[in-house]
């Protein structure tokens, strides 16, 4: 089950076969080449379902972003994690209605507090192009720092943006258990993986 999330603005929630021609429409754009395409509509395709898979996979993952008073589509926004990452991602992409409004900035803190206050995580990366100027800016604008280069299976040379911890006090908005206490322990506590 896809939880959904909400903002003053907007919706975070499982995508829908009806928010997939505005992804296949950024995913088959110039747009796309900061986050591995452009593809093709069947390559979007791909991409779009395995949003929603990555959820079944993982217990967590992106969500479609969805404006709060109408339901367009506005972008993904979530945690990311391919099989040969050493730790998940939070990453963000947003469709040209998305665009310079403060909708990813918004979108992301919806999604770092889940991960930091229901997962009970304590770190999280963001894989960020460095062609990606608007995306490095929004990263410096949530506190991240500098991890340094990395030469990313997929989309090349990336710069890796650390984000900050998540408060000392966050236990306490979570009953003072991690997420991964309570649920069997599906959820890393750090991020990272074995």
């Amino acid at each position: 089950m896809i939880p959904t999330l909400t903002t003053e603005r907007l919706t975070l929630r499982a995508p829908r076969m009806d928010d997939f021609d505005a992804h296949a429409a950024f995913r088959t754009s110039d747009r796309a080449r900061p986050v591995g395409g452009p593809d093709t509509r069947e390559g979007a395709y791909d991409h779009f379902a395995g949003i929603a898979g990555q959820w079944v996979l993982r217990g967590y993952g992106r969500w479609l972003v969805a404006d709060r008073a109408t339901d367009a589509p506005l972008g993904i926004v979530g945690l990311h994690h391919p099989d040969n990452w050493s730790e998940p991602e939070l990453a963000w992409s947003l469709y040209a209605a998305g665009e310079g409004r403060g909708i990813a900035m918004e979108a992301a803190l919806a999604a770092r507090a889940h991960a930091y206050d229901t997962l009970g995580w304590t770190t999280l990366i963001s894989y960020i192009a460095p062609t990606n100027t608007r995306s490095m800016a929004l990263a410096k604008r949530m506190g991240c720092t500098s991890d340094g280069p990395h030469d990313h299976p997929a989309i090349g040379m990336v710069h890796v943006m650390r984000h900050p911890a998540p408060p000392s006090s966050w236990q306490k908005y979570s009953g003072g258990v991690p997420a991964s206490d309570r649920d069997g322990g599906s959820a890393p506590k750090t991020g990272k993986t074995s």
